[in-house]
């Protein structure tokens, strides 16, 4: 190997060291190759063409199709109209698809109707538990409380009329004074009917049959209240009267404007009727003057206590409230208050004359 190349295989670095004297180096052997000259000037080499203007493309041939070409150019369409859209189908476009969908509400398809039975949460329109709006109750609360008082006015109005024919009709007074077991029997069937209405729910808020037993009720108990004024004089009555309106329509007013609940004493005022009971059963068998004015005194009072909280259930916005489908038991509650308050001043009245 020549010192030329070992650096190439050895990877020591190249020196150029003369050769020993007397030793020439080998020359390379010829290649093939004609080498390349080394002052000759190259041939000139053609110039490359200067780039002129390219020929436009032509229109390229359209390839045979199915369907007409898309018209070229411009669309001469229309703007879209600023959204929202006010409950309208969107315009329909210059192409051939199928406009936008409305947003009108699809109350009217499958899925809402009544034999649509697929999984999934009930429509807004269709679900019951979603009121339509809350002002709703506030009127049909306000409807209730003057269906209430336009039935409470009807009884009222139809026991003054049975006071009045029993107080100043002579005959009719002498007849029920001579015929006790009308009482007795006016008495049963008022039992009968304010069981009926008082336990049967279902009964009392059916049309028109609610009615009727009210109507039932409202007869007899009239007939019972005219009977028992027969027997007192014409002063004491009418004394008793204007009384009990004054009394009630104090509480009645009282008890709709103010903002104490009376219906959270409703369990002291049953712990005291039961009270009142017993002492009743009491002054049956013990015969004193003093006595019966008390007893009828505390009635008096207490059955005024039950009209402020029977006037309050009716509202709404105590305690205790009654639905607005029990307007005929509403009206029951107040006819009996006030009844007994007629009565028991009525015997107060009485008895202090004696």
């Amino acid at each position: 190997m020549s010192h030329e190349k070992s650096f190439l295989v050895t990877g020591d670095p190249y020196s150029n060291a003369q050769y020993p004297a007397g030793l020439d180096p080998v020359s390379p052997p010829a290649y093939g190759q004609t080498p390349y000259p080394v002052t000759a000037p190259y041939p000139n080499t053609a110039p490359y063409p200067v780039a002129g203007p390219y020929p436009v493309a032509g229109p390229y041939p359209a390839p045979p199709m199915v369907q007409p070409p898309y018209p070229s150019g411009p669309y001469n369409q229309s703007g879209y109209p600023a959204s929202p859209y006010p409950n309208q189908p969107y315009p329909s476009s210059p192409y051939g698809q199928n406009p936008y969908p409305s947003e009108q509400s699809d109350f009217g398809s499958p899925i809402h109707s009544a034999t649509y039975h697929e999984d999934g949460p009930p429509s807004y329109c269709d679900n019951q538990d979603f009121p339509i709006s809350h002002w709703d109750d506030k009127n049909i609360r306000r409807a209730f409380i003057r269906k209430v008082f336009l039935v409470l006015t009807a009884q009222l109005l139809v026991t003054f009329a049975f006071v009045s024919v029993f107080t100043f009709v002579d005959g009719v007074k002498l007849y029920v004074r001579h015929n006790v077991w009308t009482y007795y029997l006016s008495y049963a069937v008022f039992f009968c009917s304010l069981i009926t209405l008082s336990c049967c729910g279902e009964f009392r808020r059916r049309h028109p049959w609610n009615l009727v037993a009210l109507a039932i009720l409202t007869l007899s108990l009239s007939y019972m209240v005219g009977m028992i004024a027969s027997f007192y004089d014409t002063d004491a009555v009418i004394m008793a009267l204007g009384i009990t309106s004054a009394v009630c329509f104090t509480v009645v007013l009282f008890s709709l404007q103010t903002k104490y609940d009376f219906t959270s004493c409703m369990g002291v005022l049953m712990v005291c009727l039961i009270v009142l009971l017993i002492f009743s059963i009491l002054c049956i068998f013990i015969r004193n003057k003093i006595m019966d004015i008390v007893y009828a005194s505390l009635g008096a009072l207490l059955f005024t206590c039950f009209l402020a909280v029977d006037t309050q259930m009716i509202l709404g916005n105590k305690q205790l409230s009654l639905s607005p489908e029990e307007y005929v038991f509403a009206a029951l509650n107040l006819y009996t208050d006030i009844i007994n308050i007629f009565l028991y001043i009525l015997a107060i009245i009485g008895k202090a004359k004696d």
